[in-house]
């Protein structure tokens, strides 16, 4: 197994006071995803069912909320909201836990990944390969890369922050059982609630929540292609020693596509669909945000939904989410199909165009625009060209 260093296996006698003061039954606790064991005050936590008033409540001093009003089950949403941060949407059950929350991002291709667990096993980690760096406990800075918090005593949060993404290169992403790393057949990363949560700019777009029916010691949860777009991946396996660890990311982040092992059911699909529908509805109310979690909703359940992404692209703009625009828009590239391919491929890259050109980052909005002219001949596209070529003096 990886080897600890005395300083970091040392830590666990100096988080015991961390340790006592998450959450028990009937209450949750809210962190900075970012600084270890810090307590996010005052922020607002939200708990809403369809039909019945909504309940607030807001966060103590140890960032703890009460969940006395809450009823805990499958039909209620938490949101937790706090100005600079990254609001946190979480499908219930949710007492008892411990959730971080995500500063919000300045740069057009950064993210955030934030893992949090339950109180078993002590101690997973985050791990982020992509050329020439593994970003994990032992080698905590990659190139503008680094793992900003290192959890070993239960809860979390982990958290790898990607201040800006190398264009053309492609990460993988993995969560590993540390405290069993030894063994191939536990079941304790299945038993222990793990989730992962991906933030943009300043939104929270996906969340991964591990099987609770498998024997493994390793998540491998996405990768992001050279253009920018997701996949996920989530594929149970063990593995052992270091060189397991080390030969099987590189054979995925050096595979010709992602694999995607997926439970995505018939019923699943059909529920996307009716998110998906929701949110064309509160769009054309113009209600935006409730549009965005409904499309959100529905890539949740069904990550090849390519019409929810197109949705998400043209609705992000309306609330001013730049970067979050920039990852719909290059998702529905990858997943465009049929005859209209090329129309929606051009479409798509002329917004992530505008978008930079919106940021005065001329250059990646002069090569997105010639792509999308590439596909299809139109007017705007060979105008932002010229707009971009005047820009950065080119003839």
């Amino acid at each position: 197994m990886f080897q600890r260093s005395w300083l970091k296996v040392s830590c666990f006698t100096a988080c015991i006071g961390f340790i006592s003061s998450v959450a028990t039954a009937g209450e949750v606790q809210v962190l900075s995803a970012v600084v270890k064991g810090q307590s996010i005050q005052d922020a607002d936590v939200t708990w809403q069912r369809t039909g019945q008033n909504s309940v607030r409540v807001k966060t103590n001093a140890q960032g703890k909320a009460d969940t006395a009003q809450l009823v805990d089950d499958l039909n209620t949403t938490m949101l937790i909201e706090k100005e600079g941060y990254s609001t946190l949407v979480v499908k219930c059950p949710c007492e008892g836990f411990t959730y971080a929350l995500s500063p919000e991002m300045p740069n057009l291709d950064g993210l955030r990944v934030v893992l949090t667990w339950g109180s078993s096993p002590s101690d997973l980690d985050s791990h982020l390969v992509f050329p020439g760096n593994h970003v994990y406990f032992s080698q905590k800075q990659g190139d503008q890369t680094h793992l900003d918090v290192d959890d070993t005593s239960s809860y979390g949060p982990e958290t790898i922050t990607v201040v800006k993404k190398k264009q053309g290169e492609r990460y993988v992403y993995m969560v590993r059982d540390f405290s069993n790393g030894g063994r191939d057949d536990s079941t304790a990363l299945a038993a222990s609630n793990a989730r992962v949560d991906v933030y943009i700019g300043k939104t929270h777009i996906r969340s991964y929540k591990v099987r609770n029916d498998v024997r493994a010691n390793s998540w491998v949860v996405f990768g992001i292609d050279g253009e920018g777009a997701f996949h996920d991946i989530n594929q149970y396996l063990s593995l052992v020693k270091n060189k397991d660890i080390n030969s099987h990311l590189a054979g995925v982040l050096a595979a010709d596509s992602f694999e995607s092992h997926s439970l995505v059911t018939a019923a699943m699909i059909a529920q996307a669909k009716r998110l998906n529908t929701a949110g064309e509805k509160a769009y054309q109310d113009k209600d935006y945000l409730a549009a965005m979690y409904y499309f959100q909703d529905a890539i949740n359940l069904n990550p090849d939904f390519s019409q929810a992404y197109s949705n998400l692209g043209v609705t992000y703009p309306k609330l001013d989410r730049r970067a979050e625009a920039l990852w719909a828009n290059r998702k529905a590239i990858e997943l465009a199909s049929g005859n209209r391919a090329d129309r929606i491929k051009a479409g798509s890259y002329y917004n992530i165009g505008r978008i930079y050109e919106a940021s005065s980052e001329w250059q990646s909005a002069l090569d997105n625009f010639e792509s999308a002219s590439r596909l299809r001949e139109h007017s705007a596209y060979q105008s932002g060209i010229d707009r971009m070529k005047e820009k950065l003096h080119i003839q």
